[in-house]
């Protein structure tokens, strides 16, 4: 695979993700706006539109806080990029010399800012290997950080999480979770939910769901379905409203993903995605072709 090619496509996507929202949120912003009855609610959502319009009129940051930087590529046999890290971490390094980034990561304990988002663990990569997939699909997310605040795990059991009818267990820690965090989260928010694995695995896949998925799509398991459109449903009966001061709408979508775990366990991760969804993907063909995927 042509090394500079991936290099402009890299960089290119995180440009596009620092700038702006995905175009399924700009549609799920606009939609709220027109449909708000709440009049507070309503001036909120309209600056969230001007603010739109003017980062991506004038090129600029959508947000003041870049977030955490979190990649997942998917490739074939042999189109493995060289040294993605290295092209990953070069291109968010640039986009903070340029000001499209503010530089905020910093070391866990000390606090010490390396000024140009770079650190141990920076950026963070999750990779797929896909068998006879002749491309490579390359995915980056700028979570804020303030959303993390609102996010829960738990360590379910099966009797916890079913609590004997329809998965009653699992939507009530949702729902409890979500109005605990309030207005935390910057919403109106999306939420990812990781069912499966350990620990470490249901979070993975909380963010990648939240992280890269079209908030407007639909599951094809027809359970997950079903369960989202009811969580979804039941979040925005609160009325908390955008910016948590009261409205219809505060949660855009929930975005569940699955696999397998043990069969003591039920482990059960929460992860909020503020309003300003800068996610970038671009699919980059063996044979040089490029496909914008959000």
């Amino acid at each position: 695979m042509n090394e500079q090619l991936v290099k402009d496509e890299v960089y290119k996507a995180v440009l596009r993700a620092a700038t702006s929202v995905s175009d399924d949120v700009k549609g799920l912003v606009h939609e709220a706006l027109e449909k708000e009855t709440n009049m507070t609610a309503k001036t909120m959502l309209s600056s969230m539109v001007e603010n739109l319009e003017i980062a991506g009129n004038k090129g600029k940051g959508i947000c003041q806080s870049p977030g955490y930087p979190t990649s997942w590529i998917s490739f074939g046999d042999g189109n493995l990029p060289e040294k993605i890290n290295e092209v990953v971490g070069a291109a968010l390094g640039e986009a903070t010399k340029k000001g499209y980034l503010r530089p905020s990561i910093v070391d866990p304990l000390t606090r010490i800012n390396s000024g140009d988002n770079s650190g141990e663990g920076v950026p963070n990569i999750e990779y797929e290997y896909n068998p006879g997939q002749e491309y490579v699909d390359f995915y980056i997310s700028f979570k804020g950080c303030g959303a993390e605040l609102g996010n829960a795990m738990k360590i379910m059991t099966v009797p916890m999480i079913k609590l004997d009818q329809d998965f009653a267990g699992l939507k009530r820690f949702v729902l409890e979770t979500a109005i605990n965090a309030g207005g935390k989260p910057c919403p109106p928010f999306a939420i990812g939910i990781g069912i499966g694995g350990q620990m470490d695995v249901c979070s993975k896949l909380s963010r990648k769901a939240v992280s890269t998925r079209k908030w407007d799509d639909v599951n094809p398991d027809p359970t997950l379905a079903r369960i989202e459109k009811e969580l979804k449903d039941e979040i925005n009966s609160f009325g908390l409203g955008a910016a948590g001061c009261g409205g219809d709408t505060v949660c855009y979508g929930v975005k569940i993903a699955k696999c397998a775990t043990h069969t003591a366990i039920a482990p059960v991760a929460i992860n909020f995605h503020c309003w300003v969804a800068r996610r970038a993907g671009v699919r980059i063909y063996n044979d040089g072709r490029v496909e914008k995927l959000l």
